[in-house]
C-alpha cells in the first residue's frame, strides 16, 4: 500500500466517524457578522492552522480549496464569494465530500445568506486538479502538501501554479520542522498521511514554492503545533513542529530572486526626513517599513549607521516595499 493510499484510508474514517484529536488547530474561529459555524464543521477541522484572510477575499474573488475535510474553511470562503460556484471544493475521498455535502445542509439552516449551490463540490486529485489553467484567482491548502513526497509535492505545487491567474495568491497551512525527519523519525506511512513525517524546514519548503515560479512569498504566522516524543511515535528524541502560514503570490520572477518577507523591518532614523536608495525603498524617518529578506540584505550592505533593521519574526501583515 502505498502513502496516498494511507492518506485516503486514514481521512476516508475521519469522514465517516468524526475525530476531533486528528489535527490540533490552534486558530481560533473566525468570529464574522452573521458567520455560524456548525458544530460538526468544527470537529471536522482537520487543518493546522488557517488559510481565510480577509485582505485576500475582496472583489469576490474565485476560489479554490483542495482538501475540504468537514467543509469550514469552504464555508468561511464563502461568506465573502456569495456566488453559484463561487467556491471550488476539491476532495479525493468520496466520503469526505459526501460528508461536506451534508455539513452544508447544516450550515444552511445556521446561516440565512449560505446556500449549498455556492460551493462547487468536485472530486479531483491536487496532483491532477480538475480546474482550468490562470482561473483561480485565491487557491488554498490546509495540512496537505505536508502528505507528499519530495516529487509530488512539487507536481502538487506546480498544479496551484497552473491554475492561479496572473498575481493571484496560493495560501497554505502546514507544519514545518527544523530537524531532519529523515534522521528523527523511523518511517510511518500514517504519521506522513496526518502531515507529521513530511514536515519541512521552512527554507525548503519557501523553496520548493519559488522553485515552481512565485516571484512574492509571505511568511504571515508561525505558532507551536506538536511535540512528537519517544514512546508515542517512533523517534528517539523528541521533535518539536511547528505550524505556519504562508502566501505564495504568482507575481513574476524578479532578475534578482524571489521577494521573501518573514517580518523584517527597516528603520531610517537618519538627519533627513526620509532615506531614498533610489531603489523603490523610500524609509521615512522613524517609520518601520516591512522588506523582504533580500531588500533587508540590500539595504544592510549600504554600511550605514542610520537604518536600524530588526530580525525575522515569521509574522507579516503585509504593507512591504521590495
Amino acid at each position: 500500500m502505498s502513502y496516498l493510499d494511507t492518506t485516503h484510508d486514514v481521512y476516508k474514517e475521519a469522514a465517516i466517524t468524526p475525530d476531533v484529536g486528528l489535527c490540533c488547530t490552534t486558530n481560533p474561529i473566525w468570529e464574522l457578522p452573521g458567520l455560524k459555524i456548525p458544530k460538526i464543521m468544527q470537529e471536522m477541522n482537520y487543518g493546522c492552522g488557517s488559510t481565510v484572510h480577509a485582505r485576500d477575499l475582496s472583489n469576490n474573488p474565485k476560489m479554490l480549496y483542495v482538501g475540504v475535510g468537514g467543509g469550514m474553511e469552504l464555508l468561511q470562503f464563502s461568506y465573502f464569494n456569495r456566488q453559484k460556484n463561487g467556491v471550488v471544493g476539491i476532495d479525493v475521498v468520496d466520503e469526505m465530500l459526501e460528508a461536506s455535502r451534508k455539513n452544508f445542509k447544516v450550515a444552511e439552516e445556521q446561516n440565512d445568506w449560505f446556500k449549498s449551490e455556492f460551493v462547487d463540490l468536485k472530486k479531483g486529485d491536487a496532483l491532477n486538479l480538475p480546474v482550468e489553467d490562470n482561473s483561480i484567482d485565491v487557491a488554498a491548502q490546509n495540512c496537505l502538501f505536508n502528505i507528499f513526497k519530495a516529487e509530488d509535492l512539487t507536481r502538487a505545487i506546480k498544479e496551484m501554479y497552473r491554475v492561479l491567474k496572473p498575481h493571484g495568491k496560493l495560501v497554505m497551512s502546514d507544519p514545518t520542522c527544523e530537524q531532519d525527519m529523515n534522521e528523527t523519525l523511523r518511517n510511518d506511512e500514517r504519521l506522513r498521511a496526518l502531515c507529521l513525517s513530511g514536515s519541512l524546514p521552512i527554507k525548503d519548503y519557501v523553496k520548493a514554492l519559488t522553485d515552481v515560479g512565485f516571484g512574492t512569498i509571505e511568511i504571515r504566522a508561525r505558532k507551536p503545533y506538536r511535540i512528537l516524543n519517544p514512546g508515542t511515535y517512533p523517534t528517539d528524541e523528541l521533535i518539536y513542529i511547528e505550524s505556519i502560514e504562508v502566501a505564495a503570490i504568482k507575481d513574476p520572477m524578479p532578475e534578482d530572486g524571489p521577494c521573501v518577507f518573514t517580518g523584517k523591518a527597516a528603520i531610517y532614523y537618519g538627519k533627513d526626513d526620509y532615506f531614498d536608495d533610489k531603489k523603490g525603498h523610500v524609509l521615512l524617518k522613524n517609520q518601520p517599513l516591512a522588506i523582504c529578506d533580500k531588500t533587508a540584505a540590500a539595504l544592510k550592505a549600504l554600511g550605514r549607521d542610520d537604518i536600524y533593521f530588526s530580525e525575522s519574526t515569521y509574522h507579516y501583515d503585509g504593507g512591504g516595499c521590495c
